[in-house]
């Protein structure tokens, strides 16, 4: 597989593409300039069309999942979008929040971001912003969010452990997130794992359930759950692609499993931070910390 960066530019390329495209479009798995994809980047989505705030035209159908049914969100909250691509997400938060609380989008990809703020001009909101960064340093300041949520993106992430350090940094005492994200039950065969397009389409850079809950748990979150989850088939014509019809069928019947979850964790409340945490916390940037 790539070094880190490589899939960091991959994602941008490829969400870069999206980008340009309507939902009906990803649906049809075409990445526009680069081609068609053997990827559906829609199939693990699900049905925002009956939720509070959400826009049509902000839903490029890429998630996996609706974070915001767990998230908790209270009138005048501080909530920060991880990935928040064409603002769909932010949108619902921003219904949530009201005009007296604040919505930020966070993505690393610059037409995603362009999208997301021409639709937000269009809507006219005064309390939604979306900036150009990176989960694991993020522009963001330390302890000014109560809510984060994301939605199918942390899988994407090479390191996940800074990117929950890096949530738990910006989050207030007391805070807590909600993510929908893709995870593994059981092992993915070698030929998904390490396919660079399954990568992008948010498969192969999945982990298994059991180390992303302590992924989260180690970077200081408490009382974390997970309220949602729901099995994901890839058809097989996609499998196709990158196995043979004798390894879709040892994987079908293996019981691994590729799983979309929402799970929920809680910052904890100044005088209650494991001593762990409050150390990560303090760290002034890279190489200050041993």
């Amino acid at each position: 597989m790539n070094t880190a960066e490589e899939l960091k530019q991959l994602v941008r390329e490829k969400y870069g593409e999206i980008a340009e495209q309507t939902k009906e479009m990803n649906e049809a798995s075409c990445c526009g300039a680069g081609g068609c994809s053997t990827v559906d980047y829609t199939i693990m989505s699900e049905d925002y069309s009956a939720t509070d705030g959400y826009v049509a035209e902000a839903d490029l159908g890429l998630g996996c999942g609706i974070p915001t049914e767990f998230a908790q969100v209270k009138k005048g909250d501080v909530v920060l979008d991880l990935g928040s691509g064409a603002g769909n997400d932010a949108f619902v938060a921003r219904a949530l929040v009201g005009s007296k609380g604040k919505v930020i989008g966070v993505d690393m990809t610059e037409p995603m971001i362009d999208k997301a703020r021409i639709n937000n001009d269009t809507l006219g909101f005064n309390n939604v912003e979306f900036r150009l960064g990176e989960i694991e340093k993020l522009p963001v300041g330390g302890g000014i969010i109560d809510v984060v949520i994301s939605n199918c993106v942390l899988n994407l992430v090479p390191d996940k452990k800074k990117a929950f350090t890096e949530m738990y940094r910006v989050l207030k005492p007391g805070g807590h997130f909600s993510v929908s994200d893709i995870v593994l039950k059981g092992n993915l065969p070698e030929g998904i794992r390490t396919a660079a397009e399954m990568y992008a389409g948010c498969v192969s850079g999945a982990i298994e359930l059991d180390e992303y809950l302590s992924i989260i748990k180690d970077a200081g979150f408490v009382n974390v759950s997970v309220p949602k989850d729901r099995a994901i088939r890839i058809p097989d014509d996609i499998l196709l692609n990158y196995l043979s019809a004798d390894e879709i069928a040892t994987f079908n019947a293996s019981g691994n499993q590729i799983t979309s979850v929402t799970v929920y964790g809680e910052k904890p409340a100044e005088g209650n931070v494991p001593k762990k945490a409050v150390a990560e916390e303090a760290c002034c940037g890279d190489g200050c910390c041993s």
